[in-house]
C-alpha cells in the first residue's frame, strides 16, 4: 500500500491555494490525476518523487519516504518520473541514455524490442521524432525498476496515432512489471483507456475519488450524456444565435437561446447535456 497526506501552499495564476492531498494506492494500481490548470496536479507528483518539499508523510510498501523527521532524496525513492519534455541527454545514444541510469544492457535492449525501437538504439535524440523520443524517455524510467512510475502528461504534445501507440505501449509495460502508475492527465479518452482509478483534484483539494467510468461518464438526474467545451465564438445566424464551441480539439456549433446567449461569453467553460431530448449548455463554476 502507498500512503500520501501531504500540504503545500502554492501560488497559481489564480491566487495562493494550498495543496491538501490524503489518498491510498494499492500496489498495481493505474492512477489518473485529473483537474483544472494550476490545481496542483503536477507539484503533487514532484513531492512524490521528492523533488518538491511538502508537509505531511509518504509511506511506500512499509517503507517512509517522508515524514517530520525523514526525507528521502529523488535518488533513493524508487521512482520513475516521465516528463512532458523527454528530458534526453543530447550527447547520448538511445541505448547509452538507457545504459546511464541502468548498466544492465540485457534488459535495456530488452526495452527497446518491447516498444520497437532496437533497431535505432545507436541514434541520437535530435534524429528521433518525437514519438519515439517519448517511447525512450518511458522506458528510461522503467528501467530504474520503480516502485512508482509517474507521468506527467507524457503525451499532450504527440499525434493521435502515435498516442495511441504509447498508451498501448504503457499498457504492455504496466502489466508487464507489475507497475504502481500515477499519471497526470487532461484528455477524458487517455484516462478511460489507462486508469484503474481517477483523482480529480480542484484548487488543491480532492474533490473526487472513483472509477474512471464514474469519473468521466456519470450524468446527473435523467441526463444522457454530459460533455465540457470552451466557447470561442458566439455568431448569430438568421434568426438563430449560435455557440461556437471546442471539445477535444474539434469545433462545434451549438444553437444556444436569448437567454443563455446573454448569460455566456467567449472564454466560458461550459457543460453540454442532454435531458428529455433537449440540449442544454450551462456555465461551469
Amino acid at each position: 500500500m502507498i500512503y500520501i497526506d501531504v500540504e503545500k501552499k502554492l501560488f497559481s495564476s489564480s491566487g495562493e491555494i494550498d495543496l491538501k492531498v490524503n489518498v491510498k494506492i494499492k500496489k498495481g494500481e493505474f492512477i489518473a490525476i485529473k483537474g483544472s490548470s494550476g490545481s496542483g496536479k503536477t507539484t503533487l507528483l514532484r513531492i512524490i518523487a521528492g523533488l518538491e518539499k511538502s508537509k505531511g508523510e509518504i509511506i511506500v510498501f512499509d517503507k517512509v519516504w517522508q515524514n517530520e523527521k525523514i526525507f528521502l532524496p529523488p535518488q533513493k525513492r524508487e521512482v520513475g518520473f516521465v516528463f512532458q519534455d523527454y528530458a534526453l541527454f543530447p550527447n547520448m545514444s538511445v541505448l547509452d541514455n538507457l545504459l546511464y541510469v541502468n548498466k544492465d544492457k540485457k534488459f535495456a535492449l530488452k526495452l527497446l524490442e518491447m516498444v520497437d525501437l532496437i533497431s535505432l538504439k545507436d541514434r541520437y535524440p535530435q534524429m528521433l521524432s518525437g514519438g519515439q523520443k517519448q517511447r525512450v524517455a518511458l522506458i528510461r524510467a522503467i528501467i530504474k525498476k520503480p516502485k512508482i512510475l509517474l507521468l506527467d502528461e507524457p503525451f499532450s504534445a504527440l499525434d493521435p496515432i502515435m498516442r495511441e501507440k504509447l498508451q498501448n505501449d504503457l499498457i504492455l509495460i504496466h502489466k508487464e512489471f507489475k507497475l504502481t502508475t500515477i499519471m497526470v492527465s487532461h484528455m477524458p479518452s487517455e484516462i478511460y483507456k489507462l486508469a484503474n482509478r481517477v483523482v480529480t483534484i480542484e484548487k488543491g483539494e480532492i474533490l473526487n475519488i472513483s472509477s474512471a467510468i464514474n469519473s468521466l461518464l456519470g450524468c446527473k438526474g435523467s441526463e444522457k450524456f454530459s460533455i465540457e467545451g470552451k466557447i470561442i465564438d458566439i455568431i448569430k445566424a438568421d434568426i438563430l444565435n449560435i455557440a461556437i464551441i471546442d471539445i477535444g480539439n474539434k469545433l462545434v456549433e451549438v444553437v444556444i437561446s436569448e437567454y443563455e446567449k446573454e448569460q455566456l461569453k467567449i472564454g466560458d467553460i461550459v457543460s453540454i447535456s442532454t435531458k428529455a431530448f433537449n440540449l442544454n449548455i450551462s456555465k461551469k463554476g
